[in-house]
């Protein structure tokens, strides 16, 4: 198959080259004359395990190729994927669609024979019947059929996923789209992933509400472990507890500092915006984005509690500042708040991240950046973990208290035992478990009540 990727960002670029590993012809067009020009010179604009041999390898194969020009690949392909991308539009939270819809403008000039024209970006319900709409009015004469083909790709796991889905999802009106569809997934036939085929608006809302479920499951387990911190109970024990049920299921059942990255936070909006616009409000998930964006900034509070309510004129090592691990991917990391507050506490903020820092330097001001977790920790009175990379899960905690000017650890992201962490001498506070002291005072506490 001939394929074009309009959009060579993640969703793009990922696609693409993955496709091209199909054995498919690819080419990937973007706006971005810089960005082409970096792909042809065999670099690569985003950090994804896996991503830049993989492009590698299929360029030097012929099958995967790189171009700011639209119309001769349009032209001559079977299938055009739009993978631009939609942020939330400025103003009102919903999804900005203007980078899709000058995209089917475009393609609507170039096109040569039948076509199928595919919605890969996420997408609020209806956008495929404008894309339709758009590319009619401009080319009349034009043979197409426009789709909804969602992804569900995970940051730092995004060839897996693409390769060994979950589902694929594909949304039609007309039924001259299934023929190319099919032969585009193919080749992942032998892995017997499950292909739903449904109408294109089903196909557009399939996407936001398996996200906004996710966000809604990574909220839920953050308030149990807020109320596990007042009762003295164990918010891990719990995710294991109910995750063993088959109907609940053991992931996105771990407690932090809440969500963040380039899909929860503007998908969940934008359906809050469709459903309102729509007057059917979808309230639990209204709850979800308040409680998330008040958790991210309340975590600064940990580090104040842990320091005796004051940090100002102190050193605050952060260790991850990226939403997630094996991501340079900032947008909207719980970092961001957290370091703001501390900030604004009068604390000194010095953070290493082995992939985030170039980015973060472009959204925070007055941070110090490190070259490890201990050069972070020189003289700071805590360390926050705030990102699980690999490169945190075995710190060196003797070495660590030599360099600290307290030996405080407050885990956000509870990879450490509390025992462990007592019988280093380390002051160690995480996210819904109580400390072994902690339960040893309550447990006083009740012997001397009774």
């Amino acid at each position: 198959m001939r394929i074009v990727m309009i959009g060579s960002g993640y969703v793009g670029l990922v696609s693409g080259a993955c496709f091209a590993d199909f054995g498919h012809d690819v080419v990937c067009v973007d706006k971005d004359a810089a960005k082409i020009m970096k792909l042809k010179a065999g670099g690569i604009p985003i950090y994804e395990p896996g991503l830049e041999d993989l492009v590698s390898k299929n360029v030097a194969a012929g099958r995967l190729s790189f171009t700011t020009e639209l119309a001769a690949p349009v032209a001559a392909a079977d299938v055009v994927f739009i993978g631009v991308g939609t942020p939330s539009r400025r103003g009102d939270g919903h999804a900005d669609l203007s980078y899709v819809y000058a995209a089917a403008r475009e393609i609507a000039g170039a096109l040569h024979g039948f076509t199928v024209i595919v919605t890969k970006s996420t997408v609020p319900v209806g956008t495929g019947d404008e894309v339709e709409r758009i590319i009619r009015e401009v080319n009349p004469v034009a043979e197409f059929a426009v789709a909804s083909n969602p992804e569900f790709l995970r940051e730092g796991a995004a060839i897996e996923d693409f390769k060994r889905p979950d589902r694929i999802v594909i949304g039609i009106e007309d039924e001259r789209a299934r023929g190319p569809m099919e032969e585009v997934y193919r080749p992942l036939y032998l892995n017997k992933a499950p292909v739903l085929f449904t109408r294109r608006r089903t196909s557009e809302l399939i996407k936001y509400a398996a996200n906004a479920f996710l966000a809604m499951k990574i909220t839920f387990i953050n308030e149990i472990a807020d109320l596990c911190e007042k009762v003295g109970a164990d918010v891990q024990d719990i995710s294991r507890g109910i995750g063993l049920d088959n109907r609940i299921g053991s992931k996105f059942l771990h407690a932090g500092p809440g969500y963040g990255g380039s899909c929860f936070p503007k998908d969940t909006l934008a359906l809050m915006k469709t459903a309102q616009d729509h007057e059917s409000p979808v309230r639990l998930i209204e709850a979800t984005v308040a409680i998330n964006d008040r958790r991210k900034r309340a975590m600064a509070r940990k580090v104040l509690n842990a320091l005796d309510g004051d940090v100002r004129g102190k050193t605050i090592g952060v260790l991850g500042l990226t939403f997630k691990p094996n991501t340079d991917d900032m947008r909207d990391a719980p970092s961001l708040s957290i370091i703001q507050a501390l900030q604004d506490a009068g604390a000194t903020v010095r953070a290493y991240d082995p992939e985030g820092m170039e980015a973060a330097a472009t959204m925070l001001t007055g941070v110090e950046y490190g070259r490890s977790a201990y050069d972070v920790a020189e003289g700071a009175s805590a360390v926050v973990l705030v990102t699980e990379w690999d490169a945190f899960r075995a710190l060196d905690f003797k070495r660590l208290k030599e360099v600290m000017a307290e030996p405080v650890l407050v885990d956000l992201r509870n990879v450490y035992p509390p025992k462990q962490m007592e019988a280093l001498g380390i002051r160690y506070s995480s996210v819904g478990r109580p400390s072994d002291s902690e339960l040893a005072r309550d447990a006083e506490e009740t012997l001397a009540a009774a």
